[in-house]
C-alpha cells in the first residue's frame, strides 16, 4: 500500500531498461518502433509537463496561466503542501499505515485551473440558519435511511445487491441542494441518497428497495437503478463510467438548446458522480474531453472514498509528474477545465466549491472537475465483510463523520440549537419509519409489468390502428397465418 516516491522536479530519469537497446536481439525494425514511440511520447509528456507548470508544487504561484489558491475561506493546508515536506521520507512519516489523508489537514477547497479574468460566478448564498436546518436534516435523512435499508436487506425484505454511502452524506446534501430543481444529476450504483438529495419521495425510494409496484421504478429498478423523470434524477448505474455520458448528453442538450433552438430557459447544469476507480476508465477522460470542448454546462464531481471496491486508491492510480500521491482533480486542467480538491466530509466546503461550479457553469463558461475526498463506513455492499481495510482506518475515519462535524458546526456558529438539531433529526426519522411501513405494505408487481419499460414494441410486430399491439388483437395469429399462405 505505499505510494509511489516522488519524483523530483522537472526531472526526466531514464528507465533502468533502456540499455538493454544495446542488445543484438533488440535492435529489430519492431523494436526500434516501439523505441521509438516510447520516447515520442515521453518528450511529449516531458514537453507538456514543462508547457503546463506541473512541476510546481501547489501552494507557489502556478506556471503558463495556472494558479493555485485556497477558496471558501477555511484555513488549512493541503494535502500536496503537506507532502511535499516530506519528501524522501517513505511511508514513516505517515506511521506505515493505510488511510493516510486521516493524518493530513485539508482546506476547504483548493482549486487549479485555466485562470479565466472574465468569469461571472459569484459567491455562494451565505449559509442561514433554514439552509443549515435543511441541510442537517437531508444528511440525518440520508444515514437513517440506508441504516433503515442495512436492516432490512439482513430481514430479507431488501433484495439484490445493495451499496449504501453511509460517510459520503457531505457530498451528496451539500452539492445537490445547490441546484434549481430542473437541474440534472447523474449518479452510480450508491444512489438512494442522491435521490433523496433530488427531492425524490422516500417513500418510493424505499419502495423500490423492496421490488414493490409503488416504487419509484415500479419494482423493476432496484438499489442500483433510482431514475425519476420528474426531478431530473437520470438515473443510478450498475457499471462505473456509465451514467458520465449520460450526464454529458443531458449537458449538451442544455447548450444545444440554448445556441441552436434559442430557448432563453435552457440554462439547467447537470452534476455527474462518479467515484475514483471510475477516473481510470475510458469514459471519463472521453467525457471530460467533450464537455471542455462545446464548453458544456456540467460538473464532474468525484466521491473520491479510497477504495474501488477492494482496490486501493494508491495501488490503482498513478500520480502526477512531480507528486508522490495521486490527485484525480489535477486531471482538470489536462482537458481545460478548473479541478478542485474539496474535504468531501465537511458539507460547508463541498457547498461552496459545488456552488461556484454550478454558477460557472450556468454562465456558461463551461466545466469543472470537483475530486471530493470522504470515506465510505460500510463495505463496497452488504454482501461485502469488508475485511480489506484495517480497523485503524476505519477508526481515524469515523471521528471525521461529516453529520457530527456539521452539528458542531452550528452550534458553534449558532445556526441551531440543540432543539433544533433535535427536531431536524426526529422529521428524518419518521420520514424513514413511514418509507419504510409504505414500502412493506405495497404490492408486489404483477405480470403484466414484465415487458415494460423495456422495449417499445415488447413482440416486435407493431402497434395496429385501434392503438394496440398487434399481437394483443384477437384475431392475431389468424391473419398472420393468412398472409404467410399468401406469400
Amino acid at each position: 500500500d505505499n505510494p509511489p516516491a516522488m519524483m523530483g522536479p522537472a526531472r526526466v530519469v531514464a528507465s533502468p531498461s533502456l540499455p538493454l537497446l544495446r542488445s543484438r536481439r533488440l535492435a529489430s525494425p519492431g523494436f526500434l518502433l516501439a523505441g521509438a514511440a516510447i520516447l515520442s511520447a515521453t518528450a511529449l509528456s516531458v514537453f507538456s509537463f514543462l508547457s503546463n507548470g506541473h512541476a510546481q508544487n501547489v501552494g507557489a504561484p502556478a506556471a503558463a496561466g495556472l494558479q493555485a489558491r485556497t477558496i471558501g475561506g477555511v484555513p488549512g493546508v493541503g494535502m500536496r503542501q503537506y507532502l511535499s515536506g516530506l519528501k524522501g521520507k517513505g511511508m514513516a512519516a505517515f506511521g506505515g499505515e493505510r488511510g493516510i489523508r486521516a493524518k493530513i489537514p485539508s482546506p476547504s477547497a483548493v482549486e487549479i485551473g485555466v485562470e479565466d479574468t472574465t468569469s461571472t460566478q459569484t459567491s455562494v448564498s451565505p449559509l442561514d440558519s433554514e439552509t443549515a436546518g435543511a441541510l442537517y436534516e437531508d444528511m440525518h435523512l440520508g444515514r437513517k435511511f440506508e441504516d433503515a435499508t442495512a436492516q432490512w436487506y439482513q430481514r430479507g425484505k431488501v433484495f439484490g445487491f445493495v451499496h449504501l454511502a453511509n460517510g459520503q452524506e457531505a457530498i451528496s446534501s451539500g452539492a445537490i441542494k445547490q441546484l434549481r430543481p430542473d437541474d440534472y444529476i447523474c449518479s452510480t450504483y450508491r444512489d438512494h441518497i442522491h435521490a433523496l438529495s433530488k427531492g425524490c419521495d422516500p417513500k418510493e425510494v424505499m419502495a423500490e428497495l423492496f421490488a414493490k409496484k409503488t416504487g419509484i421504478c415500479n419494482g423493476q429498478g432496484g438499489s442500483m437503478h433510482m431514475f425519476s423523470k420528474k426531478h431530473n434524477m437520470l438515473g443510478g448505474f450498475a457499471f462505473i463510467g456509465e451514467g458520465i455520458p449520460v450526464a454529458l448528453g443531458a449537458a449538451f442538450q442544455t447548450r444545444y438548446r440554448r445556441d441552436a433552438l434559442k430557448d432563453p430557459n435552457a440554462d439547467q447544469v447537470t452534476l455527474a458522480f462518479f467515484g475514483d476507480g471510475t477516473s481510470n476508465v475510458g469514459q471519463f477522460a472521453e467525457c471530460l474531453n467533450m464537455a471542455s470542448l462545446y464548453k458544456l454546462p456540467i460538473v464532474f464531481v468525484v466521491e473520491n472514498n479510497l477504495w474501488a471496491i477492494g482496490m486501493y486508491h494508491y495501488r490503482a492510480t498513478a500520480p502526477h509528474l512531480g507528486d508522490q500521491l495521486p490527485h484525480i482533480y489535477k486531471k482538470g486542467p489536462a482537458f481545460g477545465m478548473p479541478g478542485v480538491n474539496v474535504d468531501g466530509m465537511d458539507v460547508v466546503a463541498v457547498r461552496e466549491a459545488i456552488g461556484k461550479a454550478v454558477a460557472r457553469a450556468r454562465a456558461g463558461e463551461g466545466p469543472t472537475l470537483i475530486e471530493a475526498e470522504t470515506y465510505r463506513y460500510r463495505g463496497h455492499s452488504l454482501a461485502d465483510p469488508d475485511q480489506l481495510r484495517s480497523p485503524e482506518e476505519k477508526e481515524r475515519f469515523a471521528k471525521m463523520d461529516p453529520i457530527e462535524k456539521f452539528r458542531a458546526y452550528c452550534l458553534e456558529n449558532n445556526l441551531l440549537t440543540e432543539e433544533q438539531l433535535k427536531e431536524y433529526e426526529n422529521k428524518a426519522e419518521a420520514k424513514v419509519q413511514e418509507a419504510v411501513e409504505f414500502a412493506d405494505n405495497s404490492p408486489k408487481p404483477d405480470k403484466s409489468q414484465l415487458l415494460n419499460n423495456v422495449f417499445a414494441d415488447p413482440k416486435g410486430f407493431g402497434v395496429d390502428e385501434n392503438g394496440k399491439y398487434r399481437y394483443q388483437n384477437p384475431d392475431f395469429m389468424a391473419k398472420s397465418a393468412a398472409a404467410g399462405l399468401q406469400q
